[in-house]
């Protein structure tokens, strides 16, 4: 797909408007942001996001409706997980998703790495029920988020050779790092209340104890009891390491803008956008911390993509004349 600069024509605009913001769901904003590529280029994205979303949900959902995983359902669950992996590294097709996931990787040249890293962190889901310390829930995001932005952030480094695709010359999973650990920071500040009503806790336990925070009282205040000062105290440490990896990420943008295609360039200012604006919402002082207050509506959303778009194409011309 030529993007809207070499074409002359409003291919941004086009895809902006093919997108129904009010039907997306939980927000995926590798997806929003995927749409401004070439559809293989899109649809690959997406095949590898509903890979990770099946294995994911296939974890958070029994544990949303159990309180505890039996030891024999430990080592089904691992099974899975494992199986699914194997299947993709040796290329072995035993159903269509799985073919079109593994034809995917080929054709984009996936590594094998985030897929490895991804279903590690799946795995410590099944034996462990939080995390002790926040460097070990740092050490988890290396799969359970980097893993995916690395595949984005591979798809998005490409370059399109006529039809045949050539690996970034950059080292993807260190480009990915920040945004990644950034953005699921942001994402368990966000997802306090469905987590925490759904027997899902991702706050590390050295916090909890430092701040007099244990699950029933988190569960209370996602409820809608009264935000303590402990879990104010906690939310702003968070906050604090968060925008620590915003800052690296814009470092780290500003480093690799210049090797992507305009079309990628958009979108990985897209998808940051979209998690800045979550970032944004979080009122550490003040804030209920509840769903409606940090998600964003999709006519927010909207907004954003909009104004990415705006500046995205200001910038351009700006270089251009």
């Amino acid at each position: 797909m030529e993007s809207s600069l070499q074409s002359g024509t409003p291919i941004y605009w086009k895809v902006f408007h093919s997108i129904d913001f009010d039907k997306i769901i939980d927000h995926p904003n590798i997806l929003i942001a995927a749409r401004f590529w070439e559809p293989e280029r899109y649809e690959a994205a997406r095949t590898c996001y509903k890979f990770m979303r099946a294995i994911d949900d296939l974890i958070d959902d029994y544990k949303s409706e159990h309180l505890t995983i039996a030891p024999e359902e430990k080592e089904n669950f691992e099974s899975k997980v494992t199986d699914w992996i194997n299947t993709v590294l040796r290329s072995s097709k035993t159903s269509e998703f799985e073919s079109e996931l593994i034809d995917t990787v080929a054709k984009f040249h996936i590594p094998s790495c985030p897929l490895e890293a991804f279903a590690k962190s799946m795995i410590y889901d099944i034996y462990n029920d939080g995390f002790p310390t926040l460097q070990d829930y740092l050490d988890y995001s290396t799969g359970a988020s980097v893993a995916p932005a690395s595949i984005f952030v591979h798809l998005c480094g490409l370059t399109n050779d006529t039809g045949t695709y050539i690996p970034p010359a950059f080292d993807v999973e260190q480009v990915a790092t920040p945004c990644a650990i950034f953005s699921y920071l942001v994402h368990i500040i966000r997802d306090f209340v469905k987590d925490h009503t759904h027997n899902l806790n991702y706050f590390p336990e050295d916090l909890m104890a430092e701040n007099g925070l244990d699950r029933k009282n988190l569960l209370d205040m996602a409820k809608g009891g009264e935000i303590t000062d402990g879990f104010r105290n906690m939310i702003r440490k968070l906050y604090a390491v968060a925008d620590e990896y915003r800052i690296k990420t814009y470092d780290v943008m500003k480093e690799i803008m210049p090797e992507l295609e305009p079309d990628s360039q958009l979108s990985l200012q897209i998808i940051f956008d979209l998690y800045l604006m979550v970032f944004e919402r979080i009122d550490v002082d003040k804030g209920t911390f509840s769903t409606k207050e940090l998600n964003p509506t999709p006519k927010e959303i909207r907004e954003r993509v909009r104004k990415a778009i705006i500046k995205f194409e200001s910038r351009q011309q700006q270089k251009n004349v």
